[in-house]
């Protein structure tokens, strides 16, 4: 499926489109986001539908926002950045490990051409599915279980991004899960902090440092 199957439209009367607009200009751009795809795709997928009703004059400021289960929405900075690190094209097939709200699928939803999320709590997976759904994103597969195995049934992927602390490094699972010139992209915990970092073609290269709930590898 083409990422510009399908795109959800919304007026000028929608109330956020204001506080979209800038967030992409203030909290983006002028933090050295390039990617105009990338960026397009922050101006266009509407993240207050992806956190509580609660939280949703809260949608657009620079920060991360609980959505339950002990998870949280990235701020919108982190979301760009590590969708940007993949450097994708729009023909990829991308892995998300750690769907949370959805809100991350959806941005990658729109600069690759199909996204498998995964999900090991349940409740935020189906919650996500149906936000998704409810939105139009058809090129995104919603899956609940352990991310740190992958989806083996849809490798090799073009890109994978996890958006849950590994300890040490990638889970060696999704780095065989790669495609040939892929990339990942990951925060590790290597106990003295946890630092983003991006996997390609065996080479690890240091980003940032961030704080990311762990990975969980095993278990329900």
């Amino acid at each position: 499926m083409s990422p510009t199957a399908f795109v959800p439209s919304f007026t000028e009367e929608d109330p956020y489109a204001l506080p979209r607009r800038r967030m992409v200009q203030r909290q983006l751009r002028r933090r050295g986001v390039e990617d105009e795809r990338v960026l397009a795709a922050m101006e266009t997928v509407p993240r207050e539908r992806f956190v509580p009703r609660s939280q949703r004059r809260r949608a657009y400021r620079d920060g991360a926002l609980p959505v339950g289960q002990g998870q949280t929405i990235s701020q919108p900075w982190i979301v760009a950045h590590m969708t940007a690190l993949l450097e994708l094209e729009g023909v990829e097939r991308v892995l998300e490990v750690g769907t949370g709200s959805g809100y991350g699928a959806a941005v990658l939803s729109r600069c690759c051409s199909h996204v498998v999320t995964v999900e090991r709590h349940e409740r935020l997976s189906a919650a996500a599915g149906r936000v998704l759904a409810e939105l139009g994103y058809r090129n995104v597969e919603v899956r609940t279980g352990d991310g740190s195995l992958g989806v083996p049934d849809r490798a090799p992927f073009d890109g994978i991004l996890v958006t849950a602390a590994a300890e040490h490094g990638p889970p060696r699972a999704l780095t065989d899960q790669l495609a040939a010139g892929a990339t990942l992209v990951c925060p590790v915990d290597r106990g003295a902090g946890e630092r983003l970092v991006r996997v390609r073609d065996g080479e690890v290269e240091d980003i940032a440092p961030v704080r990311f709930v762990p990975l969980i590898e095993g278990g329900g």
